[in-house]
């Protein structure tokens, strides 16, 4: 019965992330993540540009511009700036995560990995598994979402 409970709330927060990737200005994908525990949402993020900067994310060519932030890069990073810890939380992310995020998912402290959908690179998710982060796949028709591929690195 708990397995089919966490299953439900896993569900639910994808959903809640893909919509909060709607708020991306980003053109050609859009992403979003939620850090949640205890059951709260205690951080989101969605990728885009650096506080400050034009919300453009993609060049003239329309490649993804190189200080683009990740969903995760600003869920994990706005925590540094509260008074919430993500250590055992739950990040979900309507993308597998890339290496780079991957490695502040570690040094964040979160546990398990929830993600809607698989990114080209699998080097995030082998260095999530060898670190003992629990990830888990949850495709597009189980969480009912349409959100855009992840972008490229």
């Amino acid at each position: 019965m708990e397995d089919n409970k966490q299953s439900i709330l896993d569900e639910r927060y994808m959903r809640m992330a893909g919509i909060w990737a709607e708020n991306s200005y980003c053109r050609r994908r859009k992403v979003g993540a939620l850090i949640v525990k205890d059951k709260m949402i205690i951080s989101d993020g969605y990728n885009g540009t650096p506080s400050g900067f034009e919300n453009v994310c993609e060049d003239e060519e329309g490649l993804t511009k190189p200080y683009v932030l990740h969903a995760e890069a600003n869920a994990i990073t706005k925590i540094a700036r509260s008074n919430n810890s993500s250590d055992g939380a739950t990040l979900y992310v309507t993308a597998s995560p890339c290496i780079e995020c991957a490695k502040l998912i570690i040094q964040a402290g979160i546990k398990r990995v929830v993600y809607g959908e698989k990114y080209r690179l699998e080097d995030g998710l082998n260095l999530l598994s060898r670190a003992g982060i629990e990830c888990v796949f949850l495709q597009k028709s189980e969480t009912k979402e349409n959100t855009d591929d992840r972008h490229d690195q």
